[in-house]
């Protein structure tokens, strides 16, 4: 204990004289003890994890420095180079720019056809088509002469410019026909042959422009005539505008369709019969294009005035389609309202039926409007559909009926003994159910079917007279080998209901509706390619043999056969 005091002693002392030393260079400074110092373990220093080691053992890594010495070794390998793989490719047909056709075959019928495509020059060309369709008849149970005769000629001339095109047209046609569907009853009295020939003759053209608002003009004139005096003008003159608006085109068409002429008799009596009508018309449509949407929203006003009866009136329809893809190509939905003011001619209902009598009564359509609406897409990528559901409402809409026997001495014709057809007017609304299937099997073969279902009301008229209640189409094409092809084609067309009725009054036979059986029409064709200019082909129409008939009392010709060939060149 008493030495522990005497080191604090001096402890002490030497403190004392050290801070007198020091303070004389720092100056006076007074130290306040607050409280004594307690050590504790946080003041300790903490030892490192890895303590560095000092170890003569270990030696300092030298860096090390190489190159690598190359020596060009000799070798005697040489690849071989790369060549493409041969795409196997189809030679291209050779188009040749004239091609004949001629064909005979049963019921001493006759086909032929010439086709020719003259070069004027790089932009110019001239073409010609000739055509004749015959044959000299024999209708089993048919008492008449019932040949018929189809010749038609077309010239055109076509010119291809920069930023314009035009043609010209010009044609010639002649049709021979006999009403020999007399009714039972009558034929002991009805001339052996009575024959009505159709002549035509018209003129056209047509312009083009590329980048122009003025997008397309046509015109064309037309006269029909036939063996009774017949004679009939029509002439059609339809210029296009085309003008771009915010985006979206502006379609503008101007239309004026003037028909008249004149038949040298009605049926009762001997005053003849002229007809004019002057149709002016204005169509407008503005056209929105979308990624999946088309929509054409237009409207059209006509004025149409009767010349003979100055009698006028004014037409407003609407022309609005739409179509919208649901889902890609496999579904694209679209709808129609749509109307027009159809002009009706004598050349028309001829060509639809050849067996009218020259004492019809001309009047336009009025097609109030045309709704409509339906699907189209792919099943499959090589099957196609389409269905379609339509309410159609026309007014002044033309039905062929059977005129009515008359056999009274002043109303001798040929066609006057029930063998001929009339044209009359009646208000008519039509439902429709429409569909359609195509099937691709391969490149080779290809399928095709349709039909149509029909609903008709009519206003005054007791039937729809000759429309038919159902349509029905089966098509086919096959690519038998690579010279040997086929197709094939069959129409089924249903019930239609005719009228028979008779001016005389010493015939007993009463009026009455008469209803057409529905019929099948079955017809192949098989062909040959010997090389690329000369083919050979075999056709049979109606092969089911059914002499059905398609008018009232005109039976058709049965099974019929035809034979020829075609040859491709150039001069």
């Amino acid at each position: 204990m008493q030495n522990i005091s005497i080191r604090n002693s001096v402890f002490i002392m030497l403190f004392l004289i050290t801070g007198a030393v020091f303070s004389q260079d720092l100056g006076s400074e007074t130290v306040e003890v607050v409280k004594p110092y307690t050590p504790s373990v946080n003041d300790a220093f903490k030892v490192r994890e890895t303590p560095s080691i000092a170890d003569s053992i270990n030696l300092e890594k030298k860096q090390v420095q190489y190159s690598i010495f190359s020596v060009p070794v000799a070798s005697t390998f040489a690849p071989a180079k790369g060549r493409a793989t041969n795409v196997e490719r189809e030679r291209p047909v050779e188009i040749y720019d004239n091609y004949a056709t001629f064909a005979a075959g049963s019921y001493t019928s006759l086909l032929a056809e010439f086709y020719s495509n003259l070069e004027v020059n790089r932009t110019d060309n001239f073409g010609i088509f000739f055509a004749h369709n015959s044959s000299q008849g024999g209708i089993e149970e048919v008492n008449f002469d019932d040949k018929y005769y189809d010749t038609e000629l077309d010239l055109n001339y076509t010119s291809r410019k920069r930023n314009m095109s035009w043609n010209t047209d010009f044609g010639a046609e002649h049709r021979l026909f006999n009403w020999y569907g007399v009714p039972e009853g009558y034929r002991t009295e009805a001339p052996s042959d009575p024959q009505q020939n159709y002549f035509s003759v018209y003129v056209g053209g047509e312009l083009n422009f590329d980048d122009s608002f003025f997008d397309s003009a046509e015109a064309k004139y037309r006269f029909t005539g036939d063996s009774y005096s017949t004679a009939e003008h029509h002439l059609t003159v339809k210029p296009e505008l085309e003008i771009p608006i915010g985006g979206e085109l502006f379609h503008t068409n101007l239309i004026l369709d003037y028909v008249g002429g004149s038949f040298d008799r009605n049926f009762l009596t001997e005053e003849g019969i002229n007809y004019g009508f002057l149709n002016l018309g204005l169509s407008s449509s503005l056209v929105v294009l979308r990624d999946d949407l088309t929509l054409n929203l237009g409207a059209a006003v006509y004025y149409s005035q009767d010349l003979e009866n100055s009698d006028s009136g004014v037409y407003l329809y609407p022309q609005v389609t739409a179509s919208y893809r649901l889902a890609g190509e496999y579904l694209v939905a679209y709808a129609g309202l749509e109307g027009e003011l159809r002009q009706n001619t004598y050349y028309q209902f001829a060509q639809e039926n050849p067996f009218i009598s020259p004492t019809l009564e001309i009047q336009p359509t009025d097609q109030q409007y045309d709704l409509y609406f339906g699907g189209k897409g792919k099943l499959t990528n090589s099957v196609g559909y389409n269905v379609r559901a339509k309410y159609k409402t026309e007014d002044y809409k033309p039905l062929f009926r059977s005129n009515p026997v008359d056999v009274s001495e002043n109303n001798l014709e040929e066609y006057s003994y029930g063998n001929s057809f009339e044209v009359v007017y009646d208000r008519v609304n039509t439902i429709s159910g429409y569909g359609e299937l195509n099937v691709e099997v391969n490149r080779n073969v290809t399928l095709g079917l349709n039909g149509e279902y029909f609903i008709y009301d009519t206003d005054e008229e007791g039937e729809a007279w000759n429309l038919p209640d159902f349509k029905v189409s089966l098509l086919g094409d096959f690519q038998i080998t690579e010279k040997l092809y086929a197709g094939t084609n069959l129409f089924i067309v249903g019930e239609r209901k005719d009228y028979f009725s008779t001016n005389s009054t010493e015939l007993t036979i009463n009026s009455r509706v008469v209803s057409l059986d529905s019929y099948a029409d079955l017809n192949v064709n098989l062909g040959y390619r010997f090389n690329e200019q000369l083919s050979a082909f075999v056709r049979g129409n109606n092969l089911l043999g059914n002499n059905y008939e398609r008018w009232m009392d005109f039976p058709v010709l049965g099974l019929q056969v035809m034979g020829g060939i075609t040859y491709k060149f150039d001069f």
